[in-house]
C-alpha cells in the first residue's frame, strides 16, 4: 500500500500513541475531581494545552479544546452578532465548515482568488466594508495547498479597525484562519499572522482524530455552543478528552521539532514526483509551487474520469483523492476548483496527491509507474469506445 492522501488524514505517530495510552487505563481519572490522582491528570492536561499553544506562540489559557477543526470553526463563528446588517467575508477556497457557517450567517461575500487559489488582496480590500464583522481565510487551501497571505490581510484588517475607532464606529471586526492543513508544514505563529482566532486539528499533524483546538485572542468574547459543567472557560462543557489532548501535544511538538527538515524532504520528493508524472498525456499541475505546501501535488488530466482513476489505483494499492474528502464523498463539484477557473472537464479529471512521513523515493517511483499504467489503460479504454 502506498498512501498519498495525507491532506485527508495522517496516521497517528508512535510517540503520540504511546503518550496517550496511560490516560485510558491507570490514569483514567476525571480531571475535574478533587482527589490527588485526578489533580495529577488535570496538571498533565493543562501542560498538554500549554505545549500545543507554545507551538503557535500562545498560552494554554488561550486555547479551547474541541472535537476537531469543524467544531472549532463553528465556535469561531459564534462571534457574529445576530444582525441583518452584519457582513461576513470568506475566501472562495474555504473548507465546507466555513462556507456553511457563512451561509447560516446570511449576509456573506466571497473573496476572489487567482488561478493558483491565492486570495486577491485587491478584491479583499474592495469587499471589506464598515458593516463587515467577521472574516475567515484559511492559512492553506485543503485542495490545492495554496498558502494564503494572512499577515497581509491582517494588516488591512488592523487599518480598518483603526479607521472605525477614529470615526467612532462601534461595529466589531474579527479575523479567523483555519490553520489545519498548514500545521506541521509551515510555521504557524499568532503574532506573525495577526489573527484573532485560529483553528487547529490534530488529525492533520499525526495526532488522533476527534481532537482540535481554537486559539481565542484576549479581546474576543465567544458564545458557547455546548453548555453544562463549564469546562474550557465555559466555552466547551463536557469532561475533557485527556488522552487525545496529550497525544495532540506530543504530535504537534514532534512536528514542530522536525518542521524544516521534513519540509525540505517533502519538497524534494514533490519535485521528483512532478518530474516523473510530467509526461502523462495532457497533465496540468495545479497551483504555484512557491506558494504551495511542500507535500501537495494536485493535478488534472482533462478528458479522464478521476473517480475511475482512483478506484483503478486503489486496486493496485495506491490511495489518492479527487479533492477535499468531504466534497469528494458527496460527489459534488469542488467550489475551489471552480473558483480557480477550471472547466468541467478539468475538474472531472482532477486528483489530489499529498505526501507525508511514510512517503519516500521508492514509494514515489512505484506510485508514478502505477499512475502511468492506470492512465494509459484508461486512455486505451476510451479509444476503444470511440
Amino acid at each position: 500500500m502506498i498512501y498519498l492522501d495525507y491532506a485527508a488524514a495522517t496516521p497517528l505517530s508512535d510517540k503520540a500513541l504511546e503518550a496517550m495510552l496511560p490516560y485510558y487505563s491507570e490514569l483514567f481519572f476525571n480531571p475535574s475531581a478533587a482527589y490527588l490522582p485526578a489533580v495529577a491528570v488535570r496538571r498533565a492536561y493543562e501542560k498538554a494545552k500549554d505545549d500545543i499553544a507554545h507551538v503557535i506562540g500562545a498560552k494554554g489559557a488561550d486555547l479551547v479544546m474541541t472535537s476537531g477543526a469543524t467544531e472549532s470553526i463553528n465556535l469561531a463563528f459564534s462571534l457574529i452578532t445576530p444582525n441583518k446588517n452584519a457582513e461576513v467575508l470568506i475566501s472562495a477556497v474555504e473548507h465546507a465548515a466555513v462556507l456553511e457557517n457563512a451561509k447560516r450567517a446570511g449576509n456573506y461575500k466571497i473573496i476572489n482568488v487567482d488561478q493558483n487559489g491565492r486570495v486577491d488582496v485587491a478584491d479583499f480590500k474592495a469587499k471589506l466594508t464598515p458593516q463587515t464583522q467577521f472574516i475567515s481565510v484559511c492559512l492553506a487551501s485543503s485542495e490545492l495547498g495554496t498558502i494564503q497571505p494572512i499577515s497581509d490581510l491582517a494588516r488591512i484588517v488592523a487599518e480598518e479597525r483603526q479607521r472605525r475607532a477614529l470615526a467612532g464606529e462601534k461595529t466589531p471586526l474579527f479575523f479567523h484562519t483555519d490553520a489545519s492543513q498548514g500545521l506541521g508544514l509551515i510555521e504557524v505563529k499568532i503574532n506573525r499572522l495577526g489573527v484573532d482566532l485560529l483553528t487547529l486539528n490534530a488529525a492533520k499533524v499525526y495526532g488522533p482524530k476527534g481532537i482540535g483546538a481554537l486559539y481565542v485572542g484576549r479581546n474576543v468574547r465567544l458564545r458557547p455552543l455546548v453548555v453544562g459543567g463549564g469546562q474550557e472557560m465555559g466555552l466547551r462543557s463536557g469532561t475533557e478528552n485527556v488522552p487525545a489532548t496529550i497525544a495532540f501535544a506530543t504530535a504537534i511538538s514532534e512536528a514542530e521539532k522536525h518542521l524544516n527538515g521534513e519540509r525540505k524532504r517533502l519538497q524534494n520528493l514533490k519535485q521528483m514526483f512532478r518530474q516523473k508524472l510530467s509526461d502523462l498525456p495532457g497533465i496540468v499541475f495545479l497551483g504555484k509551487d512557491k506558494v504551495q505546501l511542500a507535500n501537495y501535488l494536485p493535478i488534472t488530466l482533462p478528458g479522464l474520469d478521476a473517480e475511475r482513476l482512483i478506484y483503478a489505483l486503489e486496486d493496485k494499492g495506491i490511495f489518492v483523492s479527487t479533492g477535499a474528502a468531504c466534497a469528494a464523498s458527496k460527489g459534488v463539484k469542488s467550489p475551489t476548483l471552480l473558483a480557480v477557473g477550471l472547466s468541467d472537464v478539468e475538474i472531472a479529471g482532477s486528483l489530489r496527491i499529498t505526501m507525508g512521513k511514510q512517503t519516500d523515493e521508492q514509494a514515489v517511483g512505484l506510485a508514478s509507474d502505477i499512475i502511468h499504467e492506470v492512465v494509459q489503460a484508461e486512455i486505451e479504454r476510451l479509444e476503444r469506445q470511440s
